[in-house]
């Protein structure tokens, strides 16, 4: 009897074809699997969500190859592809290219192999003296090839003998070895070595703590995700580490989320060392690795060679099976939230994922996210506190300067008191950090005699100057130009830079201590692969004094020896329009201010800022999460925001403006007219950042008591709009920015 299998192409949305299963594919097709099937003249990839027994397509064509063997998707990975698709609004074919990546799903990188040499005939002593007599190249091959334990690459082989390839060739043809091609994989840690480490001993706080991860380990998923809240330095790396040996003792695995990739190294280096034994299965997922390195590395998880696996955003849909624990480290960073569809939430995932797979989460982090903290509150989530530093260290001192009264002392960076500390330091050994999170030399060009300011024709922001390559460059869209030598509009020669970048702060470092070894971390000087791993290990052992850098290094970065944090500009996140604003700020001064202090010497937290009365200043200054949340939720309260309601923000986008704007005037209409009582749908109005990429951006936002109902308001009125062809419509469900 014929069977059926819906398949939905690449890049086809929710269009599903059915497509006949050849007999002998059978077996090997089940939702989840992955083919290559004909569509119109040609063969494309897609996606099996479905085995039918009939079809109502009369005649459909064969199913033309199935890839990989076994289902590539999961089943229950498949399911959190079909909620995802639901809940985000986003096509079902959207989810599952998340779910499953993009070097997996082009089926175009292979496994890598590589030629070895293995002797299969040992030679006597009067045969390789005969040998050097004849052959002296053969017989230095030949000798390399007997020294070496087992069989190793010819590359390894020929360097040592100093020989070429073509000497091994000529000892196979003779009998004296083998040359096969073996399967290799591609570790990005394999030239590595990692010094083992053991569990260290808890305080009380981490005893209690531990317990309560561990018997939610043990209890297979009955249990509440756990809101694990521990001020900067208080031991919760250590309490995922003991956790996920539990879980392992168990025979089930692990999986680690880090929200930023410049923290993978770190978190990898800890991992690694804790469980030396078993290296080759902690897997590694991030985008910062070659395409060969994630193909194998996601491999090596789906035939489950690896049990446990740390990544970012991405890492939630890893394939592993006897999940036991997962872990999302800095639950709070929006660097969680996927900026493109689908626009999922990884913590939220993770969290559904762990009902699904019925095994233990633990939320952890210094400053829970306002919606976490509320989940505790409401039942949802258990909370465990970590209030103390591990070995009873304090909690660095940290005093605000308040820049409309400070004296720059002649510099435009630095206030004199910070200067200070940090040549304080410099005279002891110890090592400094200086927070600015904002690239670049200089935020403007100004024109001192017009005004004019350079601006991105393609976006509604100012260019940002970037002195080592004379540019002026957007950082939305990537326009780069030559920085002007006169002013565009007036021609006068004073057009100057305003504003501090990373660049500018790292530039008066050095001329103010010229001896100072200065190192800065962004975006822009962490461009080559493993740059973020080497510079984190300078800084590790010693060999860097100061670091500068952007929110890269504000979080999670453990380094004893940092005993002062400066905070260049406090505020520069501070007066956005976002409700969200001051948490981040809040979040982000607690997190940076936590990297001093970390080891036996007290640590100093200095912040510069023209608005020292803000609450997200007061409350960080003093470690006062929970005054400062109490505040941040009435405030939400009273005005009906998340977490009290649920948010969708809807941005419309258009080369021309008006079509943006008149589109978003009539979806606002047709929602009115749809959405549940009790919703409220904004007006239609410019998105902050009114221009982007070349696109002019008008967004509306809805809110509601529950996210179902307005999404199902948004896909009817989305359904019965007909849009023009250069406008485009983005569903944003729970949006972390408002920009």
């Amino acid at each position: 009897m014929p069977r059926y299998a819906r398949v939905i192409p690449d890049r086809a949305g929710d269009r599903a074809l059915d497509y006949l299963i050849p007999p002998a594919l059978e077996p090997a097709l089940a939702p989840g699997s992955r083919v290559r099937v004909p569509l119109r003249a040609r063969l494309v990839l897609g996606t099996v969500v479905d085995v039918l027994d009939e079809s109502a397509v009369k005649s459909p064509k064969e199913i033309h190859e199935a890839i990989g063997g076994a289902p590539l998707i999961r089943p229950k990975l498949l399911e959190i592809a079909r909620w995802i698709a639901e809940y985000y609004c986003c096509p079902l074919e959207t989810a599952m290219a998340c779910v499953l990546p993009q070097v997996v799903r082009q089926a175009e990188v292979t496994s890598r192999r590589l030629n070895h040499v293995r002797v299969v005939r040992i030679p006597t002593a009067d045969e390789l003296a005969a040998l050097e007599r004849k052959a002296p190249r053969q017989a230095d091959a030949l000798r390399a090839a007997l020294a070496a334990p087992e069989a190793r690459p010819v590359a390894q082989l020929t360097e040592k003998a100093g020989v070429s390839e073509s000497v091994f060739r000529t000892l196979e043809r003779k009998g004296w070895v083998a040359v096969e091609s073996v399967e290799v994989a591609r570790d990005p840690y394999g030239g590595e070595s990692f010094l083992p480490t053991t569990d260290l001993c808890l305080n009380d706080e981490q005893r209690v703590a531990l317990k309560a991860v561990n018997e939610a380990v043990t209890q297979a998923g009955t249990s509440l995700p756990i809101l694990l809240h521990g001020v900067t330095g208080s031991g919760k790396t250590e309490i995922y580490l003991q956790g996920i040996r539990h879980a392992l003792a168990l025979g089930k695995t692990a999986l680690v989320l880090v929200p930023e990739i410049a923290l993978t190294p770190q978190t990898v280096e800890r991992f690694k060392a804790r469980f030396a034994s078993m290296q080759g299965e902690v897997a590694v997922l991030h985008s910062h690795l070659s395409a060969g390195e994630r193909y194998d590395e996601w491999y090596k998880i789906h035939v489950g060679g690896a049990r446990i696996v740390i990544g970012a955003r991405s890492a939630v849909f890893a394939p592993l099976d006897r999940l036991g624990i997962i872990i999302v480290d800095e639950e709070h960073e929006g660097s969680y939230k996927q900026e493109e569809a689908p626009r999922y939430h990884a913590r939220d995932v993770a969290v559904l994922r762990a009902q699904r797979e019925h095994c233990a989460i633990v939320l952890g982090t210094a400053t829970p996210s306002i919606e976490s903290w509320h989940n505790t509150a409401s039942g949802k989530y258990r909370l465990l506190t970590l209030s103390q530093r591990v070995d009873d260290r304090r909690m660095p001192v940290i005093r605000v300067l308040d820049l409309r009264r400070a004296s720059r002392g002649g510099d435009a960076v630095f206030a004199p008191q910070l200067l200070t500390a940090m040549e304080k330091r410099l005279a002891a050994g110890e090592q400094t950090i200086l927070f600015l999170n904002r690239r670049g030399f200089s935020t403007t060009m100004l024109c001192q005699v017009c005004g004019h300011v350079c601006q991105c024709p393609n976006c509604s922001v100012s260019l940002t100057y970037h002195r080592d390559a004379g540019h002026i460059t957007c950082h939305i869209c990537g326009h780069n130009e030559r920085a002007p030598k006169v002013c565009p509009s007036c021609r006068d020669p004073a057009i100057r830079h305003a504003g501090v970048g990373t660049q500018k702060v790292e530039d008066s470092v050095r001329k103010i201590f010229p001896s100072a070894r200065v190192v800065r971390m962004d975006a822009d000087a962490m461009t080559r692969k493993g740059a973020y791993r080497e510079t984190l290990g300078a800084f590790k052992e010693g060999a860097i004094d100061i670091l500068v850098g952007t929110q890269m290094i504000a979080k999670g970065l453990h380094f004893p020896n940092v005993t002062l944090v400066g905070i260049i500009n406090a505020d520069l996140g501070l007066h956005v329009p976002d409700f969200r604003a001051g948490e981040r700020t809040f979040q982000l001064l607690t997190q940076v201010a936590g990297r001093a202090g970390r080891g036996e010497m007290e640590g100093e937290v200095i912040v510069q800022t023209f608005t020292p009365s803000s609450p997200s200043i007061q409350f960080a200054r003093h470690h006062d999460f929970e005054g400062f949340v109490g505040q941040e939720l009435e405030f939400r309260e009273r005005f009906g925001f998340p977490p009290f309601t649920r948010m969708v923000l809807i941005t419309v986008r258009s080369q021309v403006r008006e079509r943006a704007e008149f589109t978003t005037q009539t979806l606002v209409r047709r929602l009115r007219e749809n959405v549940p009582e009790g919703s409220v749908v904004g007006e239609s109005a410019p998105a902050p950042l009114e221009k982007a990429r070349g696109y002019h951006r008008f967004q509306t936002s809805l809110r509601g008591p529950a996210v179902r109902p307005l999404a199902a308001a948004i896909q009817t009125a989305l359904a019965g709009l007909t849009l023009p062809e250069d406008v485009f419509v983005a569903v944003d469900v729970d949006p972390v920015q408002l920009l």
